[in-house]
């Protein structure tokens, strides 16, 4: 018989696969694959459809896999988990592969985006910087911390502990003294790895005109623009804009019954570094208003009295991820109207 759906619990170095036919019976199970035997395998079978966790590696497997012929759908693992066999068969890779399986073919199922090579390269720069600044952030608390203990107490602001800790430094003791002065020097060094990483991304973002056309709204910048390219690609992937805010977490959960709606706070789920990037932007909005009175502003305005200002915030993040979803779905055919 064919084999229609197949479905890989990836691994490291061993993974499980499991292929159905088209009544649903088994009719290929492989519970230890090696990871050189795995494209080959998959390269022998008749076009069909495979599912996988979305995990580490996932979009490296479904770029080789769609090259023969494969239609290939990451889902998230807790979409996963409902659909694996419980009792004696329990927890393990077979059970896994059997569950993708099956969770793949439902059609309500929601899917995560198969990112391309030159997505990810861009993801990188942008995971890398990430990494530098809270490498950075780690430094500066812990030269707070120390210094603490010699009875030196200075204000959170980089600036001016940057400034006024020289004044401090000779009253420490010998190898304290040592230590502060590496800490600030390896910080200033991720300082400049950070601002090179900022300047890259920048520039990539520059040379796509998709990516040109995003910060054309307010509290979306050029980082927030190439991470937006990178993580969603054209958007074709959603339905919505307002999909996309539910992916990226910028939606509130629902918690109705009874035909009553009630509604708590957003979901946070998704990719924490997208939402953090819109929710900066959004305050840098807030930030910037002034006494603008076009109708952006206005609306912004009216916004912050009505709601107060955190969520504001979160409204605006979530309006600018929908009208990110638009942009890069239409291309030159959307249009924001003006005042």
């Amino acid at each position: 018989m064919t084999i229609i759906t197949v479905g890989i619990d990836l691994a490291k170095n061993v993974f499980a696969v499991h292929g159905v036919d088209e009544t649903g019976k088994p009719a290929l199970r492989k519970p230890r694959v090696p990871r050189a035997a795995l494209l080959e395998l998959i390269a022998q079978l008749p076009p069909c459809l495979i599912g996988m966790e979305a995990c580490s590696g996932a979009h490296h497997w479904a770029r080789l896999f769609q090259q023969h012929g494969h239609t290939v759908k990451l889902i998230a693992p807790k979409f996963v988990a409902p659909y694996r066999l419980g009792g004696k068969q329990g927890k393990h890779d077979a059970a896994d592969a059997a569950a993708i399986c099956e969770a793949v073919t439902r059609p309500h199922m929601r899917f995560v985006p198969i990112k391309d090579a030159d997505q990810q390269a861009i993801l990188t720069l942008h995971r890398t910087r990430q990494a530098l600044v809270a490498e950075r952030t780690a430094s500066y608390n812990r030269i707070r911390g120390l210094i603490a203990e010699f009875g030196i107490v200075l204000p959170q602001k980089v600036e001016r502990l940057r400034r006024e800790i020289g004044a401090h430094l000779e009253a420490l003791p010998g190898w304290a003294n040592c230590c502060i002065g590496d800490l600030l020097q390896h910080a200033s060094q991720l300082s400049e790895r950070i601002e090179q990483y900022s300047q890259a991304i920048e520039q990539l973002a520059r040379q796509d005109p998709r990516a040109q056309r995003l910060p054309r709204q307010p509290g979306i910048g050029p980082t927030t623009a190439s991470a937006l390219l990178a993580s969603i690609g054209a958007g074709h992937d959603f339905d919505s804009g307002r999909q996309l805010a539910a992916w990226i977490g910028l939606v509130p959960g629902q918690y109705s019954s009874g035909g009553k709606t009630r509604l708590g706070r957003i979901t946070k789920a998704g990719d924490g570094y997208l939402r953090s990037l819109l929710v900066l932007g959004a305050r840098a909005v807030l930030a910037g208003l002034g006494d603008k009175q076009d109708r952006y502003s206005r609306w912004v305005r009216s916004l912050q009295a009505r709601r107060g200002y955190w969520k504001a915030v979160v409204a605006i993040a979530a309006k600018n991820a929908r009208m990110a979803w638009a942009i890069l779905r239409y291309g030159d055919e959307f249009t924001v109207l003006a005042d």
